[in-house]
């Protein structure tokens, strides 16, 4: 019997603009691109036509390793206007991954926070590479889109952003 590891990757970053234009610019599946570092070969090929809704599909070609292209297919499966969006992936390269996006008004803007729960595939070969792999790509993947983020909205004084992945 094997046991399924999950792990949980946490991010929050305070933004000094409003809960409206957050919302605004993540809602917006084509700003994707714009917060996903070069490398990554992240292309959007289908569903990034219209607003976010629940039941939306995109689908991506994405290199998360050098030399190694697949298709990402995710279904928006809840939103709340301005407040959070939920999205999980249908078809690609978790075994399991589901990621929630939160927004919420503070002093001075907005706080965003992320939590993803996923599961990588191929049993206890595929825990083995999230030390070194996984787990590296994913932190590399959140502080490039918090520093473009930093660019593209300014940066909040007295907020301190927070990164941290854990397993159960």
């Amino acid at each position: 019997m094997s046991l399924m590891k999950l792990y949980q990757l946490y991010s929050r970053q305070a933004l000094p603009i409003s809960q409206e234009k957050a919302w605004k610019f993540l809602s917006s599946p084509r700003n994707l691109q714009i917060i996903t570092p070069d490398h990554m070969g992240f292309n959007i090929q289908s569903g990034a036509d219209r607003p976010m809704f629940p039941g939306q599909i995109i689908q991506y070609t994405v290199s998360p390793f050098a030399g190694i292209k697949t298709k990402w297919v995710t279904e928006i499966t809840h939103v709340r206007k301005g407040e959070y969006f939920v999205d999980e992936q249908r078809f690609g390269p978790y075994a399991f991954w589901h990621h929630k996006h939160f927004l919420r008004p503070i002093e001075g803007g907005v706080q965003m926070e992320d939590i993803i729960d996923y599961k990588l595939p191929a049993g206890w070969l595929g825990q083995l590479t999230h030390p070194f792999l996984v787990k590296k790509q994913l932190q590399k993947i959140f502080r490039y889109r918090e520093q473009k983020l930093t660019e593209l909205f300014g940066k909040m004084a007295g907020q301190p952003s927070e990164l941290k992945l854990t397993s159960y």
